[in-house]
């Protein structure tokens, strides 16, 4: 990719999956990235490894949900490396039952919709007055398939994931003049670690044969994505939300 050695990009939801993958990806192209989720082991772990083949890496803890906590992971980032290019809101979870419409507990709508959306304008609020200060940068957030295909079996995190769309889009518009682009991936099912700690061999396979591809999704498809929407090579990509699903949902 064009124009991304040199820059920084920092991932919060980067320890595991698809935020591993990223952090492996922009540092293969030149970037320093910090890596952060709740599970800090994690962000060390993988940072570490990116350290040992050669790429500039930190990690630490970070609490999407936590104002604080996100404002203490872009200090960490400019003490790092002294500037903030881009921003990977890849935050999720708090699934746990959530369930449909008449059966879902208002706690667990709450959860959900603060680990899922809420943490995203909590990292927006974040980043973003870095990046204006500097002149521009990338917002990129993770959304999900689920944001745009039918689900009975879930409400909070589909409504959540819809709200990460309505974001981009305000974040594009309000601040594209001053060099801001902001975008989203929409993941089909990918074989991260969760899904296959929680998926059987059974689902994977059956999911694998409705697909209009050979295979399900590997976190270093969504990393491709990801790059390209936070090097120069995407410069001209804003506002938009695209979808990488193996043909599971074919879109305009």
């Amino acid at each position: 990719m064009r124009g991304l050695a040199g820059k920084t990009v920092a991932i919060a939801g980067g320890g595991r999956g698809i935020g591993a993958a990223t952090a492996r990806r922009l540092a293969a192209e030149g970037a320093a990235v910090v890596v952060g989720d709740i599970k800090a082991e994690w962000a060390v772990e993988t940072a570490a490894a990116i350290r040992a083949n050669g790429g500039k890496a930190i990690g630490l803890g970070v609490d999407g949900t936590s104002p604080e906590s996100v404002t203490a992971f872009v200090a960490a980032t400019l003490a790092e490396f002294g500037r903030l290019d881009g921003f990977h809101v890849n935050l999720a979870g708090g699934t746990v039952g959530d369930i449909d419409a008449l059966n879902c507990p208002l706690d667990v709508f709450d959860r959900g919709i603060a680990i899922n959306l809420k943490s995203h304008l909590i990292c927006t609020q974040a980043a973003l007055p870095v990046m204006l200060e500097r002149g521009g940068g990338a917002m990129i957030y993770t959304s999900s398939g689920a944001a745009s295909g039918a689900s009975a079996w879930q409400v909070a995190y589909p409504m959540a994931k819809n709200g990460i769309h309505a974001l981009v889009r305000h974040v594009a518009q309000r601040w594209g003049k001053q060099g801001i682009r902001a975008n989203g991936v929409a993941p089909g099912l990918v074989l991260t670690e969760a899904v296959r700690e929680h998926m059987t061999d059974e689902q994977v396979s059956g999911a694998e044969k409705r697909i209009p591809s050979t295979r399900l999704g590997h976190p270093d498809d969504i990393a491709g994505v990801v790059a390209l929407l936070a090097s120069d090579d995407g410069i001209w990509i804003n506002g938009q939300v695209i979808h990488v699903n193996g043909g599971a949902q074919m879109r305009d």
